[in-house]
């Protein structure tokens, strides 16, 4: 059932105030919060009813409330208003994006800016769309050699002379161009299996490897494809309230430390987008007493990028979001043409909105 409009700048109330003090909200600063004109008991009655729909929570029995996932997400969804950033805040990213030099360089200053500008731990994350190989062709140079030409999505084009010790017959190299396009277009690396390039050898009638060579370049191919991941700024975890408990913290610090855990990030937001993942719908374990914000740009080179922080739920999510937004705006104008942001873009978000 939808909530209506008084609960509604009740528990905008109520979240605003727990991320500026991190202390449970009673019902008297919601009276002073939101001017709603009613009594404060009827404000303790509404504060009830949203803890009973799920969406706030009393940690103590003489506490006020706190919001829950299910409110975080709620206010997320249609109650948070956009934030401006400042003209200070445009000038730092706009300082920080011109500094020049390398793309990693680049990446690593935007990460520490991004920590700088929400004091979270900060993300950077360059991964490839999708990339696979549209077309095989071997070219039979001589009974010992011959060119692999690799046509990928994107319309990269990758090639390498094989030279090899013993000789091959041009009919070989011509049956394993057709199984090739047939059987290893299409598909990621992952798919590249010693089942199937057993059972392509056994198709052409291959006893002396070649189809482990060809297979073995598209693998690295594929595989170089693939972006980094790094984080900074982790040691400001321990300045948060919610991360006072060190074994907490060290797990999420440990979590953030291994790239390929970062990587795992890098399906989410489209290019232009800023996704918030709030505590419970994160994958990982480790994340689900935290939220993430992500913001997604056009790395150039049919590759995408990915600049993020972590933190408690009890973030300003309407804060960091306009950061992120425009600072992966203004690497997409760097990087890859596009257009720079000047404020949120597209907030795509993830969760349960039947919860809502």
């Amino acid at each position: 059932m939808a909530l209506s409009e008084r609960r509604k700048k009740i528990l905008r109330a109520v979240v605003e105030e727990y991320i500026d003090s991190a202390e449970p909200v009673g019902s008297n600063t919601v009276l002073s919060k939101t001017g709603l004109g009613c009594s404060s008991a009827t404000i303790r009655n509404e504060l009830v009813a949203l803890d009973k729909e799920g969406y706030l929570e009393q940690p103590h029995t003489s506490a006020g409330r706190v919001p829950t996932a299910k409110g975080y997400r709620l206010y997320v969804n249609e109650l948070m208003r956009e934030r401006e950033l400042t003209h200070d805040e445009t000038e730092a990213i706009n300082r920080g994006l011109d500094m020049g030099g390398g793309n990693e360089k680049l990446m690593d200053a935007v990460g520490h800016m991004a920590t700088e500008l929400t004091s979270y731990p900060a993300l950077t994350i360059s991964a490839a769309a999708a990339v696979t190989v549209k077309r095989v062709e071997l070219i039979y140079l001589d009974s010992n050699s011959f060119i692999i030409v690799l046509l990928l999505t994107g319309d990269t084009v990758k090639n390498k002379l094989v030279h090899l010790p013993f000789s091959f017959s041009e009919l070989l190299i011509t049956r394993l161009s057709a199984v090739f396009n047939s059987s290893f277009t299409g598909v990621t690396e992952d798919r590249i299996t010693p089942e199937l390039i057993a059972s392509t050898e056994r198709a052409v009638g291959d006893t002396m490897g070649l189809t482990s060579v060809i297979a073995g370049f598209l693998i690295e191919t594929l595989s170089t494809s693939k972006g980094g991941a790094s984080v900074s700024g982790e040691a400001n975890l321990l300045k948060l309230p919610e991360f006072r408990d060190p074994e907490k913290a060290h797990k999420l610090i440990n979590y953030l430390s291994n790239s390929e855990n970062l990587a795992s990030l890098s399906t989410s937001p489209d290019f232009g987008d800023v996704k918030v993942l709030i505590g419970p719908e994160n994958a990982a374990l480790e994340l689900k007493d935290s939220s993430v914000v992500l913001a997604s740009y056009n790395a150039g080179d049919n590759m995408r990028g990915i600049i993020g922080v972590v933190g408690p739920t009890r973030m300003d999510y309407s804060a960091v979001a306009a950061k992120l937004a425009y600072i992966a705006g203004g690497l997409s104008k760097l990087l890859g043409g596009g257009a720079a942001t000047n404020g949120y873009g597209k907030l795509m978000i993830k969760g349960d909105d039947s919860n809502a």
